[in-house]
């Protein structure tokens, strides 16, 4: 139907969880990059395949009613902010309707209010992470750190991200010029040769502490101290550390991480819960709506103190700690075992002897600890999943637990909607849904949900004393 560089117009119609705009012509799905749902397009077919092409968008015909000029210099290029094109408040709107015709498409949940999402006063600035790639320019020895454009590995070279914090792009010049003065070649990924993969960073937003982790094709840099000294003039920083990768693999992260000076980890907190995160850890990236979400999971678990609670996907413990102030017992299972031990180690850094911790699958873990004490059996679920969303016996299993509430956390709203279907057939009612913009500018969404099982009443609930940061978007019907 269509042939490479044809010049089509048609208008786009939704978007793709990667940011693509789709739109059709003749019933023949086109995704189109740099095109937002309400646009009118020119577009250049830049591949065509059985069932979809793919296509570039030339020319906004008529714009979006909520289409704006982004801010960010490298917006176009850059794969990193589909939205940016957006305003932020047609990004809010954009995301409730995501997460309603989900909840209602693939769930089936025609009756399910979902709740205003909750999104940022400020939606810049947020993020306490940032992992910029290291590479050359036409085959130069002169160094590049940017962000990869959209579907490739070609660096778009900058210095600036407006989601992370003020003053991270010190510490990049300070980077290059320790790349420039001690002759570090960047790595190629053609090639395999070359040193310097990536540059990483974290930021404590409670307490201001920046780590700083260069990610080698090897086991050591020429003359780090340079780096080091550079380092140490930027406010916050307290640690420089090698990360090694040294497998041909467009994974970022190795297994091994080498100190060099300074500390390796950070520290931050949630509420009054603090937490030692390693350049390896995961850790929500936005701390601002960190805690709106876990303050609604909280208020969601309807906790009392005589509670028995489970924090499947547990991660490094960040939910399970956080409740653990509230609740009799929190159990947290997690199959990486490196994530475990960063979790009984939070534990006991926060002195919280009620939360204990378990490696393996959950499936597998939970019905031996029922086995061996029938007063571990939960009142409480707590599941944070990654996107793929829950396994299914691991529903299953939670079904034979029969707690009184799930709360389910979910970062990809359609996997969300799947596991629901489930547990709601498995004899569960779903009772509050809340949206929460954890990553403005992108388009995924973190969304809150309660699950009560039928027999109990949702007002079970109780709200704990908090009065959200954020702005929640105006209910549109």
């Amino acid at each position: 139907m269509f042939v490479k560089n044809q010049l089509i117009e048609l208008t786009i119609e939704d978007i793709t969880d990667t940011g693509e705009g789709i739109g059709h012509v003749d019933g023949f799905t086109v995704f189109v990059s740099r095109a937002v749902p309400g646009d009118t397009v020119r577009a250049r077919i830049i591949k065509v395949k059985k069932t979809y092409a793919i296509a570039k968008a030339e020319k906004i015909l008529t714009p979006a009613a909520g289409r704006v000029e982004p801010e960010c210099p490298v917006a176009g290029p850059c794969g990193g902010c589909q939205l940016s094109f957006l305003s932020y408040e047609a990004q809010l709107q954009m995301k409730q309707k995501k997460v309603e015709d989900c909840i209602r498409r693939i769930g089936g949940f025609a009756e399910v209010p979902v709740l205003p999402i909750i999104g940022m006063d400020n939606p810049f600035g947020y993020r306490n992470k940032g992992q910029f790639p290291v590479g050359g320019v036409n085959g130069s020895v002169y160094p590049v750190l940017g962000f990869y454009a959209g579907h490739s590995h070609r660096i778009v070279p900058t210095k600036r991200c407006m989601m992370l914090w003020d003053g991270h792009e010190k510490i990049l010049n300070a980077v290059i010029d320790y790349l420039m003065k001690s002759g570090a070649k960047p790595y190629d990924e053609e090639t395999g040769k070359g040193l310097v993969r990536h540059v990483l960073m974290r930021r404590g937003a409670a307490t201001g502490e920046v780590s700083v982790c260069l990610v080698v094709n090897g086991r050591a840099i020429p003359n780090p101290e340079i780096l080091w000294e550079s380092l140490q003039e930027i406010d916050g920083v307290v640690g420089l550390c090698l990360n090694v990768n040294t497998s041909r693999t467009n994974v970022i992260l190795g297994r091994e991480t080498i100190p060099l000076f300074g500390s390796v980890t950070i520290t931050d907190y949630i509420g009054d819960v603090s937490f030692v995160i390693s350049p390896t850890s995961f850790y929500q990236v936005n701390p601002v709506q960190m805690k709106v979400l876990y303050d609604t999971a909280l208020s969601y678990a309807g906790l009392t103190g005589n509670e028995v609670v489970w924090d499947l996907y547990c991660g490094i413990g960040t939910i399970s700690l956080f409740l653990a102030k509230h609740a009799k017992r929190v159990i947290g299972v997690e199959i990486v075992e490196d994530a475990i031990k960063n979790a009984k180690a939070n534990a006991t850094r926060n002195n919280l002897k009620n939360a204990e911790f378990h490696c393996g699958a959950a499936e597998e873990v939970v019905p031996r600890l029922i086995a061996e004490d029938e007063t571990v059996k939960p009142d409480v679920v707590v599941v944070d999943p990654p996107r793929k969303g829950c396994e299914k016996s691991l529903l299953e299993t939670i079904l034979s637990m029969e707690p009184a509430r799930i709360v389910y956390v979910s970062c990809d709203p359609a996997t969300l909607a799947r596991d629901l279907r489930i547990l709601a057939d498995g004899g569960y009612r779903v009772d509050r849904v809340q949206p929460v913009d954890q990553f403005p500018g992108s388009v995924h969404v973190e969304t809150v949900v309660l699950l009560c099982r039928k027999a109990e009443q949702a007002d079970r609930h109780i709200a704990v004393d908090y009065e959200p940061q954020g702005r929640h978007m105006e209910k549109r019907l």
